[in-house]
């Protein structure tokens, strides 16, 4: 074995994905294992979701593979490092990869990481595997685009930033016979009584969300041509037999002519399964919603975040809230189900915005909706824009996304109560007309709780 590849996150550690059950495989990971197999490396994936650490330390104590490969986001942080030093502890090298170490690359380096991958792992791996096996102590690494380390005095050395790949259609699919996907399908009909595969028909998302991260893809946004995503699905069908597809891209329907050129080419081959994505929502007009339903999308997400135009227009989301009520009536029309991600506690938001979103969920009536509070990822805009009044609630290596506050913002525990206020609204609302009086008077009570505890926990501030 050349390199070990895993990603720290174990499902049975999450509780709260365990009562979701909505588990897919580390795709990125599955991508790397593939270039570098077709280019001569021996690569195991050791997948962790359906496995323990005391499985991941029996495998590196008994393989002792020479350089291991970890990604690595907030979440599952404080696990990777754990699993870095269980690696060096039995000789490997050890490479962080993904969103979270490429803006922290030096801290990384201080705890256990010899090697941080900025950006996009395949060809940097590529580039970096040859001198690792062949002499840790002539490695000749300054050469190697997109890697951050220390040199002999241990001085932190960059790289300059690699490009991106090019061309999508000349890497080959990720590597599934890599991991259990059997196990994936399972779980899901276990839970849901339908099994599911992902694919990525693009990288890179070109908007200018201040909030979210490009950490990994760029400001890019690179396309797969139809013919070779119609070939993966058709491949997905005949090998795995799953019920429904996750197409994992961050804008599914951002380029129109390649979405309703991609709809005609699944209707010439027969090829019409299940699936759900993401979306924007100026990204969908008639024609686009007429080809989303005819190749069997029963479900689209929309990164609606906030019903108050104030808001969004302080995230940059180049969005108005009429664009994503109309979107949503057009899916709605043609029988596709919409789901809506919304985010509190944006830079800003106060009382008003929040009733604003409320009243915009009533109007627009998605299917379903999540909220979450937002959290400030290190290298956004938004990041620096509240850098100065970032506090941590636990130390670094154990830190997570919860652990992160802004000071002078609403408390979570006052967010815990707008998160129920807002779903009893809605709920409310819908049951209601439904004519459900039974469950919206059970919903209005909720929201009374909800509102009450805003009321009361509103005027303190995080310090």
């Amino acid at each position: 074995m050349d390199l070990l590849l895993s990603h720290g996150y174990f499902l049975d550690e999450d509780k709260a994905e365990r009562k979701i059950m909505r588990p897919y495989p580390p795709l990125g990971l599955l991508y790397v294992a593939s270039h570098l197999k077709a280019r001569g490396f021996a690569v195991r994936v050791f997948d962790s979701t359906f496995r323990t650490y005391a499985d991941f330390a029996a495998l590196v104590a008994r393989e002792r593979p020479p350089v291991v490969g970890l990604y690595c986001n907030l979440m599952t942080k404080a696990r990777v490092l754990r699993m870095a030093a269980e690696c060096r502890r039995h000789g490997a090298v050890v490479v962080l990869g993904g969103p979270e170490p490429a803006n922290d690359a030096a801290v990384y380096l201080e705890h256990g990481a010899d090697f941080v991958a900025i950006g996009e792992g395949e060809r940097t791996l590529e580039d970096l595997l040859p001198p690792l096996l062949r002499d840790r102590a002539d490695r000749g690494l300054a050469g190697v685009p997109g890697l951050v380390y220390r040199d002999e005095r241990g001085e932190v050395v960059r790289t300059p930033p690699r490009s991106l790949i090019a061309d999508l259609d000349a890497q080959p699919w990720p590597d599934r016979e890599a991991v259990d996907i059997g196990a994936y399908l399972a779980a899901w009909r276990g839970r849901h009584g339908v099994g599911s595969v992902s694919l990525l028909t693009a990288r890179g998302c070109p908007f200018t969300c201040r909030w979210c991260s490009r950490s990994v893809f760029g400001e890019s946004h690179r396309r797969r041509s139809i013919a070779k995503v119609a070939d993966e699905v058709e491949a997905i069908r005949d090998r795995y037999r799953p019920d429904m597809l996750w197409y994992v891209d961050d804008v599914f329907t951002i380029h129109r002519g390649w979405t309703l050129g991609y709809a005609a080419e699944l209707r010439r081959r027969g090829l019409r399964l299940p699936f759900e994505c993401i979306s924007r929502a100026e990204r969908i007009d008639e024609a686009v919603a007429d080809a989303l339903r005819d190749m069997g999308c029963f479900r689209l997400w929309i990164g609606s975040e906030s019903g108050s135009q104030r808001v969004l227009d302080a995230m940059d989301r180049r969005v108005k809230v009429e664009q994503v009520q109309h979107a949503t009536r057009l899916l709605k029309a043609r029988g596709i189900q919409v789901g809506m991600f919304i985010m509190l506690g944006y830079e800003g938001e106060e009382r008003p915005d929040l009733e604003a979103t409320v009243a915009h969920l009533k109007t627009s009536a998605p299917d379903t909706f999540l909220t979450t509070v937002s959290y400030p990822i290190k290298g956004t805009p938004y990041y620096e824009d509240v850098a100065d009044r970032v506090a941590a609630r636990a130390a670094w290596a154990a830190r997570t996304d919860r652990d992160l506050a802004i000071r002078g913002r609403r408390t979570p525990l006052y967010y815990r109560f707008a998160r129920t206020w807002m779903h009893g609204e809605v709920d409310r609302d819908r049951h209601w007309r439904e004519g459900r009086w039974w469950r919206a008077a059970r919903s209005a009570a909720l929201s009374g709780v909800g509102r009450l505890g805003m009321a009361l926990t509103g005027s303190p501030r995080v310090s």
